[in-house]
């Protein structure tokens, strides 16, 4: 009864598309719970999706940030004529410029956005699925449209089925370095940015309890989440930035995800990376990993002396030796164009947004909301127009 009450229209009327598109239909759930079942099924090795996308660090973020945020759960899940989950949109709900809009749950947190979805619908989706799949959303909810941001176009190598939807590039592309197998180090980081590294770290090394390493229990992650909250307000007012760790709901975000065992036994929901002595911490970077790639979240390092032998490029040096060792296949620290990212990422990955009108009220959403991120964008992309934009904030702030 739970589930059925959740579910968005009767299932019993799901409609149905010719055989040669796979999607037969969707069901939409308005509660975590109900959804949970399927969602994690979809959290295996069979199915593709970014970290971002599992259950435990969303729900986490809609009940800590989303809910207080007035956004309602919107999971859409696609089915084939046997009922067999194809794809799952973990989605939320909000008004924006007077319509109901989906757009991917996890905000500003979400460094890439996609649906979970199976390995082979992935690589053999046509757009005649993609048409049948918002066709049934628009079918059976209430929402005008879909805000799609931030979604890569591929992910380990397979499609996102979601890229053959009409899209646009992202506010921001994302900094990426990409791990060849086998590869040398100095083809990671250069020989030469290594050497100036270790030279900083030998001003580091005779300190009491040098070290680096992961967060491995829950009582080490709150003693570094506690030492975080403590440091990173005074290094955003120090560089005269909004506190946004300040807002309601995140910080309990934070904790609790990175509290939240992974469904595969390999750590948490988010890891913790720290450089540390016996004295103090000196610096710390958190992200999500999935055995392919790591994808930086948030960071910051000491307010002591020990700043200035530059502590956050020798734990990035840590983590991506760390994770080549494993095999990964790419790193990241996020989107955006800042110079210390440069250091490490020298490719770029293009990332897109699709803004998709579901009825007559949501056609004028989706256009504004498009050209304002295109307007975004080009502000972003011209240095000139980037300074004014940094100036103006600088001064209302």
């Amino acid at each position: 009864m739970v589930m059925a009450a959740a579910i968005e229209g009767q299932t019993a009327g799901t409609l149905t598309w010719p055989n040669a598109i796979r999607v037969a239909g969707v069901d939409i759930f308005h509660d975590l719970t109900a959804a949970e079942a399927t969602w994690r099924s979809l959290e295996t090795s069979q199915h593709s999706y970014t970290p971002y996308q599992r259950f435990d660090f969303l729900a986490n973020w809609q009940r800590q940030v989303g809910e207080r945020e007035g956004l309602r759960p919107f999971i859409v899940v696609a089915h084939d004529s046997e009922r067999r989950p194809l794809l799952l949109l973990p989605l939320a709900i909000e008004q924006r410029l007077g319509a109901n809009c989906a757009s991917f749950m996890g905000g500003k947190h979400a460094t890439f956005n996609m649906a979970l979805c199976e390995k082979d619908f992935a690589v053999n989706a046509t757009e005649a699925d993609v048409t049948a799949l918002i066709g049934s959303i628009a079918e059976r909810s209430r929402a005008d449209a879909l805000v799609l941001c931030q979604q890569p176009l591929r992910w380990q190598e397979l499609p996102n089925p979601l890229a053959l939807l009409p899209h646009q590039p992202s506010v921001n592309d994302c900094p990426l370095l990409v791990i060849e197998p086998g590869a040398a180090p100095a083809t990671l980081i250069s020989n030469s940015f290594r050497r100036r590294l270790k030279g900083k770290e030998r001003k580091l090394q005779p300190l009491p309890g040098y070290r680096y390493h992961v967060a491995a229990d829950s009582a080490d992650v709150c003693r570094l989440l506690d030492w975080f909250f403590r440091v990173k307000p005074q290094r955003m007012a120090e560089q005269k930035l909004p506190n946004v760790f300040a807002e309601p709901g995140i910080e309990q975000f934070i904790r609790t995800a990175c509290l939240a065992p992974r469904g595969d036994g390999k750590g948490y929901a988010i890891d913790i990376h720290a450089l540390e002595c016996d004295e103090e911490v000196i610096a710390i970077f958190a992200g999500v990993s999935d055995g392919h790639r790591f994808s930086m979240m948030f960071n910051t390092y000491t307010m002591s002396a020990n700043a200035k032998f530059s502590p956050g490029l020798i734990l990035m040096r840590d983590i991506i030796d760390r994770h080549a060792g494993q095999d990964y296949r790419a790193f990241d620290l996020g989107i955006g164009s800042d110079e210390y990212k440069r250091l490490f990422c020298k490719d770029d990955e293009a990332i897109v947004d699709s803004f998709i009108p579901l009825s007559l009220r949501g056609k004028p959403a989706a256009s504004a909301l498009s050209a304002i991120n295109r307007a975004k964008r080009a502000v972003k992309h011209n240095p000139a127009l980037l300074e004014i934009a940094q100036n103006l904030r600088s001064m209302f702030r």
